[in-house]
């Protein structure tokens, strides 16, 4: 069901939300459009899509709760669905903000940029612009990430390994000459 766009308020209020009503600690990790309205590269989202690693109690029962109290789409959705799993991604995944027993952070922009590169629509295309223009990626890294997942493309049968490699070779050159 469709619920309409959602704003960086709607966003924060889901987090806020979420924090309150799961009963433990646990980490959410935004992905996609919810990243893109917090940081700011687009004004709103269709759904809030996230990642629950490790999933804090209770957390299913309070996202149930907050898409019909909120009136938000909400989905479980990350990168290393699409894509393998990067290493180190949690690392770079980056904080915002912690509600009672909750993080919550950015799922890593490299992985979700190099997810978006797979897919290749016009938006995720320009989301990875986005992200390379605010800093949050660099080139370089898109191509070693890359290259250390690559031998393990053959997991994903849906991906065709010289397509997308030739996909982010034409963007990483792409981001390099459009300096920052």
């Amino acid at each position: 069901m469709s619920r309409g766009p959602t704003t960086a308020a709607r966003v924060r209020d889901f987090l806020r939300f979420l924090g309150r009503e799961a009963r433990g600690p646990g980490r959410v990790y935004l992905t996609g459009g919810a990243s893109a309205a917090l940081v700011g590269w687009r004004e709103m989202t269709v759904d809030v899509k996230i990642e629950l690693d490790p999933e804090p109690p209770g957390a299913f029962a309070a996202i149930a709760r907050a898409r019909e109290a909120l009136n938000l789409n909400v989905e479980l959705a990350a990168p290393d669905q699409f894509i393998p799993e990067l290493p180190g991604w949690r690392e770079r995944s980056r904080f915002i903000e912690r509600r009672r027993s909750v993080d919550f952070l950015h799922y890593d922009f490299h992985a979700q940029a190099l997810a978006k590169i797979e897919r290749s629509h016009a938006q995720d295309l320009r989301d990875v612009e986005a992200m390379h223009r605010l800093g949050l990626i660099t080139p370089a890294r898109l191509t070693d990430l890359f290259a250390a997942v690559e031998p393990l493309l053959e997991r994903y049968p849906a991906i065709d390994a010289p397509t997308l490699r030739a996909r982010v070779e034409t963007v990483v050159a792409t981001l390099e000459a459009s300096g920052k």
